[in-house]
């Protein structure tokens, strides 16, 4: 077992993604779903509708969705880390 998380780590996880852009507005979701069947959300939002980018509106989403499964991992490497018997 590592003693760490990388980003690499987590890249690993994510085995699709889905985005949803919410008709009239400039809201986009992403969805990446991991390994394990989990999913974490992520989205995005222009205040001004003139300036949207639907390629950047995905990039954030994604990026926001992709921070959320820092703590996840990180959650798992500490019980890892912690269990008594690591080899049982």
């Amino acid at each position: 077992m590592k003693d760490r998380v990388t980003v690499e780590d987590l890249d690993d996880k994510i085995v699709g993604e889905q985005y949803h852009l919410f008709p009239g507005t400039t809201t986009t979701v992403c969805c990446l779903n991991l390994e394990n069947g989990f999913t974490v959300v992520g989205e995005s939002a222009c205040a001004h509708p003139g300036l949207f980018d639907k390629e950047l509106g995905e990039q954030l989403a994604r990026a926001r969705a992709k921070e959320k499964i820092w703590p996840l991992e990180g959650y798992l490497l500490r019980e890892h880390l912690n269990d008594p018997y690591p080899n049982e």
